[in-house]
């Protein structure tokens, strides 16, 4: 019976590595997650203006169109009628609902102008045009 509690007693020779690796999968998953966040909407060459505004609002909806004149919902390939509904869905949840259009500086002027006549037919007052600062 001694020789059962001294066996018990004796230092381990091998390392538990379980929660080293426990640790390691919460890293990895943090680190996946934390870079997959910084990555945010439409890459597009804005326009450049003189003065530059932050139009940032709480729920507001990006709508991008690239320069080979693709739209774009928050991050998300759409048409013009997935556009006009999908803004009217957001309309009704949200009366005051800020848009931000960020055009691609070579993006077709028929594509602006059918995004804003969407807006308008809406009822969206408050949309802003996102540019660069010339300079």
């Amino acid at each position: 019976m001694a020789a059962d509690v001294k066996d018990d007693n004796q230092p381990y020779d091998e390392i538990n590595v379980t929660p080293m690796l426990d640790l390691a999968y919460v890293l990895l998953v943090v680190f996946i997650i934390m870079t997959t966040a910084s990555v945010q909407g439409i890459k597009v060459e804005a326009p450049k203006t003189q003065a530059v505004t932050s139009l940032a609002k709480p729920q507001t909806k990006a709508i991008t169109i690239t320069a080979a004149g693709d739209v774009f919902l928050d991050a998300y390939p759409v048409d013009m009628a997935t556009l006009e509904a999908r803004l009217a869905q957001y309309k009704s949840a949200n009366p005051s609902l800020p848009v931000v259009l960020k055009g691609d500086a070579a993006a077709h002027y028929e594509k602006v102008s059918a995004v804003l006549e969407i807006c308008k037919r809406l009822d969206i007052t408050e949309v802003g045009l996102v540019t660069k600062k010339a300079g």
